[in-house]
């Protein structure tokens, strides 16, 4: 069907002119109804055309259209592919994490672009200005619904879309690659039959032969991988001598570029056709590469492709690759879920990769079959082969996968709790009703009445979620009055920083110790920090191998032996990367991690803010700002400064410059004398002067008083420069006397002076910022007791 028939307004829309047999067969489910649609159909048939039918009806109805992207590196690919609607008038908004949020651009998008996780936060957060355009939208389209079955990310989709649909009730349009139970996906998305599709094998462009192969398992892990790759290279050979491509899927981004660079020297021996030396212009393209190594093997018509690669050099891959320039492609396996890059003949190289947080884990059977469909260029190959190379031990297991296929099942069950705490806080759970009306729009309830054995049955599914409430109750996230629930504190910051409910328990009881409550505060240290996120239950499948424990060691000494080792390794690696200090046996894994803790940080940041003292929560962040930017404890301060990251950060402390207070006396002259430019000198001194800038006045207060006599004082704290939040905390000899929080601008505590048995007293005023790396400010005065 000619497109510019059947949606003239948007024919530029799309690279093509007519829709292929299977797009037009889902049309009139797309343009003739208003229902929920689910498509199922083969890799590389041309689900993508599908959404962008579903976002023109959208748009042509003056509707917002939400695309829900398996993968933050494919939102980046739709918004470049999708200026074309851009090209017509239309708006197209990405919202990741990774960008800070404009709401006015989000509120005025035709199309947004969103991962799932960042749609939760997004719904999560519907109520608040910044994020109440996602409550406009008007058709949500899914790409990938197989993503339900993903350990941890499925149920993020799922409870998501279930929560959507009561914000705002969009259409769905759900895609997936070919999934037996596509009529599980309908029901819970009420899609009628007459816009539930499940397109075969005979829809695939070009039909797929697939397979397994076996190796010789030996002790040494390096040396297999090296066997692995020689058989992935007998299966590809026979294609590329016959000018067809190779695609290898592997298992790291390192395991890529090691690949290649063997595989350029085995190709030679072999005496294959490759490469394009000879190519005077594509000898001068490929000078266009930043990666050297990629520089190198592309002449020899061998390429890889991670996402740890430039923009430029990925484009430019990718270019050559459909142009037939490069013959052979290692990647990891992103490419097999965004990037249409299809080949003669796909092998999956690596069945197993190393995961930072659990170790050595299985390749998910979704990323298998979705890697195994890229095989067969449809205009190019009759047929496409794709094969998996596995051990003899797992070899029936991956049979079966590709014969049966893999049925999409629920992973709420994983974390009910975390996601029905989600609920009650956000309001859309109020009463014990409502907990059972919920659970009845997830995937899992459709699931548990679809496969009874494999799941609780109906009775059970519901004996299952009070139970999951009576412990949301008893643990204390959840209060009930009666028939009526409504989230605590507690569960208020568990749901806003997405913690699972043990790791939100143990910050909760850590701040309560800061605290003190029972009359037991305890002063907490950066090691009482540290152990509380690396013992974090987000943390709880990480491992340490071997060869990394004597690093642990070296790092920790004898400190925190009780750990087990993964959870060691995690504290390792935040402790050395205080200092940037982090061991070479470590550095695979250190980027995760550290991500994974600077979130569970500023939780832990947030608990202490709010359940314990600013000291603890001031702690937190400048333990916080150290393992983010690598700098020392006497420099961590600076990082509070625009412009100032670890570099120039311990480039000022070296030089006597440890706080903003010193910047602010140094000024710009000081600041060029100590190594910077004037015109950074200018932005960080400007900054420094916008930070607090504290002045004591301790009024009338006595050098001596009479032993039991007393008097009462004053002390005013005054903050010269920006407000910020502070707390204020008097003590004497050590012993607290009084603490005010809030926004510092001016404030005055009272301070009683007693003579007692001692000879001095010595009080001291300290504030604490809890939202900044800055050490804490103090005063003293020391009265005589006569």
């Amino acid at each position: 069907m000619a497109i510019d028939e059947v949606l003239p307004e948007f024919a530029d829309a799309f690279p093509f002119e007519s829709f292929n047999r299977m797009q037009s067969e889902a049309l009139p489910a797309l343009l003739e109804r208003d229902d929920n649609v689910v498509v199922s159909a083969p890799t590389a048939s041309g689900k993508t055309a599908i959404a962008e039918v579903a976002i023109c009806r959208a748009l042509e109805a003056d509707g917002t259209a939400l695309f829900l992207a398996p993968l933050r590196a494919l939102t980046n690919e739709k918004e470049s592919e999708w200026e074309r609607f851009e090209d017509l008038g239309y708006s197209v908004y990405v919202v990741t994490g990774e960008r800070d949020l404009n709401p006015r651009r989000a509120e005025r998008a035709d199309i947004l672009v969103m991962t799932p996780e960042k749609a939760d936060s997004a719904t999560r957060k519907h109520d608040s200005p910044r994020y109440g355009f996602v409550t406009d939208v008007d058709c949500c389209i899914i790409d990938e619904v197989h993503l339900l079955d993903s350990d941890r990310r499925g149920s993020v989709l799922e409870v998501t879309i279930s929560r959507l649909r009561r914000l705002c009730d969009p259409r769905i349009v759900a895609l997936s690659a070919t999934m037996p139970n596509v009529d599980d996906v309908a029901e819970w998305l009420d899609a009628p039959a007459e816009t539930t599709f499940a397109f075969g094998e005979e829809y695939r462009p070009v039909p797929l032969e697939a397979g397994v192969k076996t190796y010789s398992h030996g002790e040494n892990a390096f040396a297999d991988k090296y066997r692995r790759l020689y058989r992935a290279l007998d299966l590809v050979e026979p294609h590329l001598r016959e000018d067809g491509q190779g695609l290898v899927f592997v298992s790291s981004r390192q395991d890529t570029v090691q690949a290649a660079k063997k595989t350029r020297d085995e190709l030679a021996e072999r005496d294959v056709p490759m490469g394009a030396r000879g190519d005077y212009d594509f000898h001068q393209e490929a000078e266009q590469l930043q990666n050297e190594t990629l520089r190198k093997s592309v002449l020899d018509g061998v390429g890889f492709h991670h996402a740890g690669l430039s923009k430029d050099d990925k484009t430019l891959v990718e270019r050559w690759f459909r142009e037939g320039t490069l013959g052979l492609l290692f990647s990891t396996s992103t490419l097999a879920w965004g990037v249409n890059l299809p080949a003669r003949c796909v092998v999956i190289r690596d069945t197993k990769l190393h995961d930072p947080l659990e170790g050595e884990v299985d390749m998910s059977p979704l990323d298998v079959l979705q890697m195994l469909g890229r095989a067969g260029r449809p205009g190019y190959d009759d047929q496409g082969y794709a094969w998996v190379v596995c051990d003899r031990s797992d070899a029936d297991k991956y049979r079966q996968l590709l014969r049966d296929g893999k049925e999409i099942e629920s992973r709420l069950a994983t974390d009910l709790d975390a996601h029905l705490n989600a609920e009650i806080v956000l309001g859309t759970v109020r009463d014990i009703d409502d907990v059972l009306d919920w659970i009845e729009t997830t995937f899992y309830a459709v699931r548990a009445r679809s496969a009874p054995d494999r799941y609780d049955s109906d009775g059970q599914l519901r004996d299952r979620v009070s139970d999951t409430l009576e412990q949301l109750v008893d643990r204390g996230f959840v209060e009930r009055d009666g028939l009526s629930l409504s989230p605590t504190r507690l569960g208020r910051l568990a749901s806003k920083f997405y913690l699972r409910l043990d790791t939100a328990r143990e910050f909760a009881d850590l701040a309560r110790r800061a605290d003190g409550g029972d009359g037991t505060a305890t002063e907490l240290t950066t090691d009482d920090v540290l152990r509380a996120v690396a013992t974090a239950a987000e943390f709880d499948s990480a491992s340490a191998r071997k060869d990394e424990r004597d690093a642990v060691r070296a790092v920790l000494g004898d400190r925190e032996r009780d750990l087990d080792p993964g959870p060691r390794k995690v504290l390792a690696i935040l402790d050395s990367s205080m200092d940037s200090a982090t061991p070479a046996e470590l550095r695979s894994d250190a980027w995760v991690i550290r991500q994974n803790a600077l979130r569970l940080l500023a939780a832990l940041r947030a608990f202490l803010d709010h359940l314990g003292t600013a000291a603890a929560a001031n702690l937190a962040a400048r333990v916080e700002a150290r393992i983010e930017h690598g700098v020392s404890e006497d420099a961590v301060g600076l990082t509070a400064l625009d412009g100032v990251g670890s570099g120039r950060a311990s480039r000022l402390a070296t030089k006597g410059l440890q706080s903003p207070a010193d910047v602010r006396e140094a000024g710009v002259s000081g600041l060029v004398e100590a190594g910077l430019s004037e015109g950074v000198a200018k932005q960080v001194v400007g900054s420094a002067q916008s930070l607090p800038d504290l002045r004591f006045d301790w009024g009338e207060f006595p050098e001596s008083v009479a032993s039991g006599g007393n008097e009462m004082c004053e002390v005013t704290v005054t903050n010269q420069g920006d407000g910020a939040r502070a707390g204020v905390r008097v003590t004497v000899n050590g012993h607290e006397m009084t603490t005010t929080d809030g926004y510092l601008g001016t404030t005055t505590l009272p301070v009683g002076v007693f003579g007692g048995d001692a000879d001095t007293l010595t009080y001291t005023t300290e504030v604490h910022f809890p939202d900044l790396p800055l050490a804490p400010v103090s005063a003293s005065r020391t009265v005589r007791i006569e």
